[in-house]
This record gives C-alpha cells, structure tokens and sequence, in this order.
C-alpha cells in the first residue's frame, strides 16, 4: 500500500511528479499537501492519527518549477517507444537500446539518437544507420513532453488522474 503510486500537483492544479504514498503521506502530516482525490475509504491509522490514503495530492504553497524534464534512460526510452521495436513493431520480446547513428561515428545519447529494438533487429542493424542496413523507423524518436510523458500512468494507474493530466 505504500508504494502505490500518487500524482502530485501543484498549489495551481498543475502536475509536478509521480510519488508513492510513503512520501506524500508525510507531505500531509507536516501540513504541506492536501488529498485531492483519496483511495475509496481507505486510511492509514496510527494510536492519534487517522489519514486517507492519497491518490490525488495538491501542494498548499505553489513550487517554482524551472524547466521540468524527462530523465534519458533506458526504463524512459522503453516508455516513450511502449515498449515496442521501432523497426518491426514487435512486442513482448526482449527489447535493447539502439544508437539510430552508431556511437563510434561521434552520435551520443540523445533522445533522438536512441529507439527500443528487439535482439533480432539491432543485430540485424549492426553498426550501421537504419539507411545503410535498408530498414525504416516506425516511429520518429523524439524527447518526451513532461506533462505527455506523466499522461502515460493514466492507462496504467489511475482513471482519476485522467482530468489533471489533460488539462493542458
């Protein structure tokens, strides 16, 4: 229970993160967040306290943002793509990380550079581009959007999230 995952607003209704309920919870207990939206009629209870487990919390002071991102990783990467190879669209197989440009030709990680492929497809690839192996992206790779990245836990996690994240 307490690792379910809890969307955190800002004093503005704006989406910041994604917590679990151990840390909002003492967000509520030291008078720094509000429940929006509660798990039905559940509570966390202690000898002189009684909470409601959050699903939904809004921050009681608004929080300056600068610039919020999505973190490049390889766990964020099989998110954007949902977990899919971007070559032959193939799900449910064991997934890599391809370089669309090899590193050895100076390409970094960049969100741009980097698409899920099965093991079949990335060998396949090589050490070459898509172009020169003769395959085509399914998907052009581009870096999230913070607000769209977060609206990926709404078909996942919780159908009252739903008014919150697509407010924008």
């Amino acid at each position: 229970m307490l690792n379910k995952k809890v969307l955190v607003l800002n004093q503005s209704y704006e989406p910041l993160c994604i917590s679990n309920v151990r840390r909002t919870v003492m967000m509520l207990y030291l008078g720094k967040a509000e429940v929006i939206e509660p798990v039905d009629h559940r509570f966390l209870r202690s000898l002189h306290l009684k909470i409601q487990v959050p699903s939904i919390v809004r921050l009681l002071l608004y929080k300056k943002v600068s610039g919020k991102k999505v973190i490049l990783s390889r766990k964020n990467i099989m998110i954007r793509d949902n977990c899919q190879c971007q070559y032959c669209g193939i799900k449910n197989v064991e997934l890599t990380i391809d370089h669309i440009s090899p590193r050895d030709r100076g390409n970094l990680a960049a969100w741009e550079n980097l698409v899920c492929a099965c093991v079949k497809c990335n060998n396949k690839k090589g050490n070459r581009t898509p172009d020169e192996a003769g395959m085509t992206l399914l998907n052009i790779p581009r870096k999230p959007n913070y607000v769209s990245f977060l609206r990926y836990f709404v078909n996942t996690l919780c159908e009252e999230w739903k008014p919150y994240l697509f407010m924008n």
